[in-house]
């Protein structure tokens, strides 16, 4: 199976994650760059959609099992490219050059969620599912990036009890606190997203020009200190 695909809905393109969880590994990440690079390429396409074929799952972020095998064996080669990789994408969403919505189908969790705050805008399954940042509890402390890009979708009144208490909550929850758009059953969850995505018809142009002024203070801070996080964890490998 391959790990995403996508689809052209009109104006809106619609990017599926086909691996199951949705975790975050070396091979998921540069299937889902080279998907988003392929599609930036089709002019006719406006705004970007990202759901999960899972319907009870968007991601459950990094792929841990697949970590620890490159740790076991001493691979950190793999492991930076990997970290590396995964702060290009994560940079690659928040600075698209087009409108994107997440249709989140279930559990965000840890890199899921920082995945998820991303997009510009986020829908939710409204009966099933948490948004969470488990990291806390996990004694793995976000990137200073990561903590930017939450502070850009999440008020931070939410953000200091889902940040430091480890929190779930709920769609309903999300869209009381605007962390999404709207909460709205399975059935018509990616209907929903494409819709919204629709609406929006921006000039990719004037849109890309805003975004790059918005997001600027996020990619200084992915770019100057993210990388010595990332070096010093490998040093403690």
């Amino acid at each position: 199976m391959q790990a995403c695909s996508y689809k052209i809905d009109g104006s809106v393109a619609v990017l599926s994650m086909d691996e199951g969880e949705n975790r975050l590994n070396l091979p998921f990440l540069q299937a889902m760059l080279q998907t988003l690079d392929e599609i930036e390429k089709d002019a006719a396409v406006n705004a970007l959609v990202v759901t999960s074929s899972h319907e009870k799952i968007f991601s459950n972020g990094i792929d841990v099992n697949w970590v620890m095998e490159r740790m076991g064996a001493k691979d950190k080669a793999t492991l930076k490219e990997f970290y590396e990789t995964l702060n290009v994408l994560l940079k690659r969403i928040l600075t698209y050059p087009m409108p994107t919505i997440a249709a989140i189908t279930g559990h965000a969790f840890a890199g899921g969620a920082i995945f998820a705050c991303c997009f510009d805008f986020r829908f939710m399954r409204s009966d099933r599912g948490f948004f969470c940042f488990p990291e806390v509890d996990l004694g793995i402390p976000f990137w200073p990036g990561m903590v930017a890009i939450a502070q850009k979708a999440i008020p931070q009144y939410k953000l200091d009890e889902l940040y430091y208490q480890g929190k779930r909550i709920t769609a309903a929850e999300c869209a009381e606190h605007h962390i999404v758009t709207k909460a709205a059953p399975v059935e018509t969850l990616l209907e929903e997203a494409v819709g919204f995505a629709k609406s929006l018809g921006k000039q990719r142009a004037n849109y890309n020009a805003m975004k790059e002024r918005m997001t600027a203070p996020i990619v200084r801070i992915m770019d100057q200190e993210d990388p010595a996080v990332i070096q010093a964890l490998l040093d403690m490998y």
